[in-house]
């Protein structure tokens, strides 16, 4: 740094203390004699000039020295990079190699690496321009994995226009070594997994005792048939579980043969109506043995919670799905409901409030069964909210009779009011859905403690974990179905009035599709129970009419539908400013099914600035599994999806990808 100060200030600023002592005898001197004046002004103008000079030889010296070391600095510093042990080269931002070190030469020096570092230089550019200054990096070069660590350096190249800003030194750190010893140790970690034989109580009293010994030992040879090709072992634990344990390695083949054996299990014979299903689940998380099993145990809740009959590998909280298209079987046992009923009226007791809550944009069966759960809460004496925040448009009908009936006046409450009156002693009960961000309003499930969930969807990878009670069956038709049952198994009488009955039977008669889809016993038996309370079925029917206007867009729809697969249909709905489009998509997939031959139908519509989906099938194609790759869900033959972000013919073609996928894994 350059030095300004004039020669006489640099003096005295570094030698002040010494000049000043000096300067007072000598003022001293004069003034005791006054001869002494002018001896002393040359003695103080000497002083200041050796001073002066003592200083530069002083300066001279230490800047000699310093330069001395800085080359030796310098030296020592291109001698390390010219020879550094890794390979080092020096970029423009435009990939053009201004410097690369004898490593570097000798480590690519057959490759043709000048596309390689123009293409590492264009992303370390835009990260750069995005502001981003670390550069560390994992680059395979020649069946070969490099680190790659560098810094920014400013050019100060002169006599030309640098369009190159800066200059970036990479280092190229061979991995190779590292990862594979990475691989090694993580393909050697335990992977833990769980074989659950679905329905086993309902299956084994359907055959004869003679039978029983000689299906288990076939359920068995499969199962340690399966285990023995990835080396690992299995337990049997329970008449109907199997404990395994394998190396992470084989997981791969896993998914490449698919779980056969959920295919060679069902080919053992038995008498009745059941079939022979298993649920596998597979857990890669956790750092001890008992962490995986405690992850796998989630797992198959997973796997049972989606109708059993697949495998669900779960690593780094993310699954990935095996199987699942078979129906779902009906329980005829009607001994959880009569238990959760039970547990439920105790919760309620307990809680200082109910907040009932289904899925967003309500229909009829979600709606159906929070006016259900709510008028249990009442029947205990508690106060109780329904959270309503959005509805479908098919139900506008319904809702303008929920607002005339007297007792439901301030029942519904919107989502600020929920959000309000949650706190840590509020019973949350969650209907129609499992999903956490499929509810009315996800913020109201971090205010409470406790949450209750009644579903009949398969559970999907983003369910609601922290339920304290859950009544999730997939064979129910709907809510409303189980909510009905947990109605007629209180310890106190609940009467339902007519409206809250027609409510109910309104949510069963929707998802069955007037009773025509998946209806099983439990069914016929809830809509009976509800039938008894003066249900108007013809009032209920005429909740979902569709007008003409409506009937003749869905025709339309209809009528452009294409066939893809020799059985599926898709059409799709394009007027962007219709609000009811989910609506009109929903029913145009269900008119498709009246169709000769087609086994499932998909349409497509806008809602707003998303493209919505709905598929539907007679039992054929299990369209959830589809519709699910596409971050949707729900049943085998009743689904949905919505996609951000793409028109309308792009998310077809990735609709119709899904559904080669479907047909390539079967």
């Amino acid at each position: 740094m350059p030095d300004n100060k004039k020669p006489i200030e640099r003096i005295v600023t570094k030698n002040k203390i010494y000049i000043l002592i000096i300067a007072i005898i000598l003022v001293i001197l004069c003034i005791q004699n006054i001869i002494f004046i002018i001896p002393s002004i040359i003695v103080f103008i000497f002083t200041l000039i050796y001073t002066y000079w003592i200083d530069n030889k002083k300066t001279t010296e230490i800047t000699q020295h310093i330069e001395e070391l800085t080359f030796d600095i310098d030296s020592t510093a291109k001698k390390t990079l010219v020879n550094s042990p890794f390979p080092l080269v020096i970029l423009e931002t435009d990939g053009n190699i201004v410097w690369r070190s004898s490593t570097f030469v000798s480590e690519f020096g057959n490759i043709d690496i000048k596309n390689i570092l123009i293409n590492l230089s264009k992303e370390i550019k835009e990260e750069l321009e995005k502001g981003i200054k670390a550069i560390n990096k994992q680059l395979k070069i020649e069946k070969k994995d490099y680190k790659i660590i560098g810094e920014y350096i400013k050019n100060k190249q002169k006599g030309r226009k640098k369009k190159n800003e800066f200059l970036v030194a990479l280092y190229f750190i061979n991995n190779t070594e590292n990862l594979e010893l990475e691989k090694k140790y993580e393909d050697s970690k335990n992977c833990i997994g769980i074989i659950s034989v679905d329905n086993y109580d309902e299956t084994m009293k359907g055959i004869t005792s003679e039978e029983r010994p000689q299906v288990m030992v076939q359920i068995e040879n499969i199962v340690q048939n399966w285990i023995s090709e990835t080396e690992g072992i299995a337990i049997k634990s329970e008449r109907d579980i199997y404990i395994c344990i394998f190396d992470q390695k084989y997981i791969e083949e896993i998914k490449e043969r698919k779980f056969e054996l959920l295919d060679e299990v069902k080919k053992i014979e038995i008498e009745g109506p059941y079939q022979i299903t298993l649920s596998i689940a597979i857990s890669q998380d956790g750092e001890t043995n008992y962490e995986k099993y405690k992850t796998a145990m989630a797992t198959l809740d997973i796997a049972l919670g989606r109708g059993g009959d697949q495998a669900v590998i779960r690593k780094n909280e993310k699954y990935s799905f095996f199987g699942g298209r078979s129906v779902e079987i009906e329980k005829r046992t009607k001994v959880k409901a009569r238990m959760v009923a039970h547990a439920l009226e105790d919760l309620i007791q307990e809680a200082e409030n109910i907040m009932v809550m289904g899925h967003t944009n309500g229909d009829i069966d979600s709606i159906g069964s929070s006016i259900g759960i709510y008028k249990f809460a009442k029947t205990l004496g508690k106060e109780a909210k329904i959270v309503n925040n959005t509805y479908g448009a098919s139900l506008q009908e319904f809702m303008e009779v929920l607002k005339n009936e007297e007792e439901y006046a301030n029942a519904i409450i919107d989502r600020e009011e929920a959000i309000t009156e949650a706190n840590d002693k509020t019973l949350l009960i969650i209907v129609d859905t499992n999903k956490k961000s499929y509810v009315e309003v996800p913020e109201v499930l971090d205010k409470v403690n406790k949450i209750v969930v009644i579903d009949h969807h398969r559970r999907s990878p983003d369910y609601i974990e922290n339920a304290t009670l859950s009544f999730h069956e997939v064979y129910a038709s709907s809510a409303a179905e189980l909510v009905t049952e947990l109605l007629q198994y209180t310890t106190n009488e609940i009467i339902l009035s007519t409206f809250e009955a027609e409510s109910l039977y309104g949510g069963i008669m929707v998802d069955t599709k007037n009773f025509t889809f998946k209806t099983g016993v439990r069914t016929f038996e809830a809509a009976a129970y509800l039938r008894k309370n003066n249900v108007d079925i013809l009032k209920v029917k005429k909740w979902f009419q569709s007008d003409l206007k409506s009937y003749n867009i869905i025709a339309e729809v209809v009528k452009n539908a294409e066939i893809v697969k020799d059985s599926i249909g898709i059409s799709e709905y394009n007027n962007s400013e219709d609000e009811n489009s989910n609506l009109i998509c929903a029913k145009s997939a269900d008119e498709l099914l009246t169709i000769n031959n087609i086994t499932a139908s998909f349409v497509l519509g806008i809602q707003k600035d998303k493209i919505c989906i709905s598929g539907r099938s007679i039992g054929d194609v299990n369209v959830q599994l589809i519709l699910e790759k596409l971050g949707g869900g729900g049943h085998l033959g009743v689904a949905g999806a919505q996609l951000e972000g793409v028109t309308i013919e792009e998310a077809k073609k990735l609709l119709i990808e899904r559904i080669d996928e479907y047909y390539s894994q079967e």
